[in-house]
């Protein structure tokens, strides 16, 4: 059976597919509406797709409302570099201004929401609102991967193997398997038994088997661990110490089985701005697919207050 192509996450729908370039790479970004520009960030292992009814509720609530492929994922492009943790940040700096705007609201989800941390710190007068769901900020992670052994460092262990060489096989073997129990796994139990998941875990699937997705995904997280005792990973550390000076609403699943609630909350630490810290009861890792209408709701509200 041969390999789906880029074409798989095209998906039709009241929103145009555009292809812009920024920071070096060619992004695939999915756009509707016309307003104050508000930023989707995916996570893993997803791709725009995780964020379309957001989309569609944004537009039509007078925003213009984009979600992109990050680097390596859907149809963006897969080169075999920039997946620290600078770039990626300065990815979403360049997409804002190849958009053509000064600033944005920007909304991240899971690994997308890891980014949309950074970019607030390394870029802030990019960033004019910000919101987070199934993340933790940066510096949190890292104090509770150290000092959560039996929680977070246990809740962490799929990203310890994939620092195994040629994982990115063991991910697309028999039609992406492994992705179907990560989603199941890091997913609140209503959602996974529901009637969309089939259908949700299906095309995350087909678009992680696109050719060079899977890999460029892990190097994201291979990255974030083995920088640990690297120069650069210690620039990192220090550069995402600057305080996040965007308002920000911390969305997270009471159930969220790979960032847990008690590491995400004591990220608020780290924003000197107003912070609204919101816990989503039944709910895991994947809140904007989970509860699109609550998640939806509260994007709505916090960006109508800029």
């Amino acid at each position: 059976m041969s390999a789906p192509d880029e074409s798989a996450v095209l998906i039709e729908g009241p929103w145009t597919h555009r292809f812009v370039s920024a920071n070096g790479s060619r992004f695939h970004v999915v756009e509707a509406g016309t307003g104050p520009l508000v930023l989707f960030l995916h996570g893993f292992p997803e791709f725009w797709w995780a964020w379309q009814h957001q989309v569609r509720a944004l537009s039509e609530a007078g925003f213009r409302a984009v979600a992109v492929d990050l680097r390596g994922y859907g149809a963006s492009d897969k080169p075999p570099r920039g997946y620290d943790g600078y770039t990626l940040a300065g990815d979403v700096a360049g997409l804002i201004r190849a958009l053509g705007e000064r600033s944005a609201i920007l909304v991240g989800g899971g690994a997308g929401g890891m980014v949309a941390w950074t970019t607030a710190a390394f870029h802030p007068k990019l960033v004019r609102r910000l919101i987070v769901t199934g993340a933790a900020h940066p510096l949190r992670l890292r104090t509770a991967l150290a000092s959560d052994p039996r929680g977070q460092l246990a809740a962490s262990a799929p990203m310890l193997r994939f620092q195994v060489p040629r994982y990115e096989h063991a991910l697309t073997r028999d039609d992406g398997a492994l992705i179907d129990m990560y989603l199941r796994r890091w997913g609140g139990p209503a959602w996974v038994r529901g009637p969309g998941f089939a259908e949700y875990s299906r095309l995350c699937r087909t678009a992680m088997q696109i050719p060079q997705a899977t890999f460029c995904a892990l190097e994201a997280y291979r990255w974030a661990f083995r920088s640990v005792l690297r120069l650069h990973g210690y620039r990192f550390v220090k550069l995402v110490q600057q305080p996040i000076v965007a308002p920000t609403l911390h969305l997270h699943g009471q159930l969220d089985g790979a960032i847990l609630p008690r590491t995400a909350q004591g990220s608020g630490r780290y924003v000197i701005a107003q912070y609204e810290w919101r816990p989503i009861e039944g709910v895991g890792h994947f809140a904007p697919v989970e509860a699109p209408d609550l998640v939806t709701g509260e994007i709505l509200r916090w960006a109508k207050e800029s």
